[in-house]
């Protein structure tokens, strides 16, 4: 049967990382990539072969049978019996490769399906260990809308692929070529003449006009993406459209990209129907012929009525697979496009990675590892630096504390340590540990952080606080969250800690996020502390509370503290000040003070008030809000 429509997405989403942006795959090397997650189960994909080749057998065989139901009708009265046992017998083996074809076909299904759908798992979850695997720019780089839609169309295209082409195009042209053998050896040439010209003028001509389609397709996943990407980025911050009462003209940007979308699809639509008007011509004229020629044949003695049934039914049956040729070859120049998107990702250089027998870090001082920058030189673009000669020591069990103006490079240093970057110049070692030549997952299993921009998972505040340590007993999330001093206003929630937080943690307050995220740290229980801003959303009460607390943690472990409020790292053991991507001075609280330079100007500002910070002073009802919202199911 025909397929009217082009199977086409919905305007929603597709994109691929910047990145990736403008490469392109051939469909052979798509192909090649696809082939040994499907071969990993040979024996299964070789019976599987095998069953639809008996399919195929059977089908061709039923128009075979029929032409001697209809020939034995015709015998004559001197063979009485043969008019009962041997039409009877005929219909039997009829229906017997009638259904044999079903059922071969079936199991082909079954026995296939794992095959299948474990090659979908295997590349999704490959492409989602990669994507985890990939350094920070990247993330930074991404568009998630378009990245996770590149993900579903290509697995789901996966899936596709297989069932079109090794179900349907392969058992196809194995018809063909079985019932072109049948009519060369039995009849006038015409009829294989007939076949053969037209099975190859309608498969140039559907793959001339299907390659002329396909940059509608191209053009329309695009546009697809764009206007993916303006709704998902709209609705991500939805707190800013409103601020702004933008609504509107979001909503124009979004129908922008639809529109453009459905100029797009128009013309795709309007091609898919001359494809269509083109192949159901050259069907028409085929048919239209080979019966002329069955019925001459008739009409002059060379050929029976069982003949003329015998071309019939093989014409009816390759009808709808050679009609159907055209729409399957579309999907699979669709699908084809979709995996190149998938496996573009996979193409994507992994920026950091572990260097060939890297060992895991090893802590070796027992209140948390010595942290060295030597001379480390960075930028996150060749033509912007960002650090410039950096070097500097903290001692394992102490605190050192770095404050700056922004953009002065403090976050930038917590990142290093998290190796999200290669430096360009110099060393960090972590006890004398060069965090180039350790893996990765062990540098980061050694480091704690709590970040000043808190973004949690849209789950419950059990889930949350319990991703510090996979599998912690409720007990020991009880304990860190009493810690972080948010144990009460959890409790005081109607669902305590089976609450939602909401997408990003938005049913809390800045203050709340920021004491799940210190007691998620205080969980994962890491050698290395980093407390970037770790209290800036906090009301100065709880502040007091928490910085009591952590200067308790902080004890027996190695912290690095990313300031802006200088009242708060009094009694760090050191305090470096960076201006610029350099350290301008370093020393304690009070011998900076004597210094009389930057720290002492900071202090005294921050002092007399003129630039306090007021982050923390619409949290004071925090508590309260947020239980509001939680009750109400916001």
């Amino acid at each position: 049967m025909r397929n009217r429509r082009d199977n086409n997405t919905p305007p929603h989403a597709q994109a691929s990382s910047a990145p990736a942006a403008g490469q392109q795959r051939s469909d052979l090397a798509t192909i090649k990539t696809l082939l040994p997650y499907l071969w990993a189960y040979k024996i299964r994909v070789l019976l599987a072969i095998s069953l639809l080749v008996g399919a195929k057998l059977a089908l061709v065989g039923v128009p075979l049978v029929l032409k001697k139901l209809v020939d034995s009708m015709t015998v004559t009265a001197s063979h009485p019996a043969a008019m009962v046992v041997l039409p009877v017998s005929l219909i039997i083996a009829y229906g017997a490769l009638r259904l044999s074809t079903t059922i071969f076909t079936e199991l082909r299904e079954f026995i296939f399906a794992k095959v299948t759908q474990r090659a979908v798992r295997t590349i999704a979850l490959k492409v989602f260990r990669h994507l985890h695997s990939l350094s920070l720019r990247f993330h930074l780089n991404r568009q998630t809308g378009g990245v996770t839609r590149d993900i579903e169309r290509g697995t789901r295209a996966v899936s596709s692929l297989v069932s079109y082409a090794l179900f349907s195009i392969v058992p196809t042209l194995l018809e063909i070529t079985l019932v072109l053998i049948y009519l060369s050896t039995h009849y006038d040439k015409w009829f294989s003449v007939i076949t053969f010209v037209a099975l190859s003028t309608y498969i140039v001509f559907t793959i001339s006009v299907t390659e002329w389609r396909t940059h509608f397709r191209r053009t329309m996943n695009e546009l697809d993406s764009k206007a993916s990407t303006k709704a998902i980025d709209s609705l991500l911050n939805y707190e800013t459209v409103k601020y702004f009462g933008n609504e509107e003209y979001e909503a124009q940007r979004y129908d922008q990209g639809l529109k453009n979308y459905e100029t797009a699809a128009v013309k795709s639509q309007s091609s898919l129907s001359l494809l269509n008007t083109g192949q159901s011509s050259i069907i028409a004229t085929a048919v239209t012929l080979i019966l002329w020629r069955a019925t001459l044949g008739v009409m002059d003695g060379s050929m029976t009525i069982g003949d003329l049934v015998l071309v019939n039914s093989f014409m009816l049956q390759l009808y709808v697979p050679l009609n159907f040729l055209g729409v399957l070859y579309r999907e699979i120049k669709q699908s084809l496009a979709d995996m190149e998107k998938l496996f573009s990702l996979l193409d994507q250089h992994q920026e950091i990675a572990d260097p060939a027998g890297a060992k895991p870090l090893a802590i070796t001082h027992q209140q948390g590892g010595e942290i060295v920058f030597s001379h480390v030189d960075f930028s996150y673009e060749t033509k912007r630096q960002i650090l410039f000669d950096v070097d500097f020591t903290i001692p394992a069990g102490t605190t050192t504390a770095v404050v700056g103006h922004s953009g002065s490079g403090k976050s930038t240093l917590s990142r290093l340590l998290f190796r999200f970057y290669d430096i360009q110049g110099g060393t960090i070692r972590i006890d004398g540990q060069d965090l180039r030549h350790v893996t990765q997952s062990s540098v980061r299993a050694a480091i704690g952080i709590v970040p000043q921009d808190t973004v949690l998972f849209n789950d419950t505040i059990e889930y949350n606080i319990g991703y510090g340590k996979p599998g912690a007993t409720k007990e020991e999330i009880i304990a860190v969250a009493k810690a972080a001093y948010i144990h009460d206003f959890i409790e005081s929630l109607p669902d305590g800690y089976q609450s939602m937080v909401g997408e990003r943690g938005l049913k809390l307050s800045g203050g709340e996020k920021q004491r799940v995220a210190i007691a998620r740290t205080l969980l994962k229980n890491p050698a290395i502390l980093i407390f970037d801003e770790a209290t800036s959303a906090l009301d100065s009460r709880s502040e007091q509370m928490i910085q009591a607390q952590l200067k308790e943690i902080a004890r027996s472990r190695t912290s690095l503290v990313i300031a802006h409020r200088l009242s708060t790292i009094v009694d760090a053991h050191q305090i470096l000040v960076m201006d610029k991507g350099r350290i301008i001075e370093r020393g304690t609280h009070q011998e900076l003070l004597n210094l009389q330079g930057a720290y002492a100007q900071m202090w005294d500002r921050q002092q007399s008030g003129q630039t306090e910070n007021s982050d923390g002073n619409n949290d004071a009802n925090s508590d309260v809000d947020s239980a509001t919202l939680m009750a109400a199911g916001v």
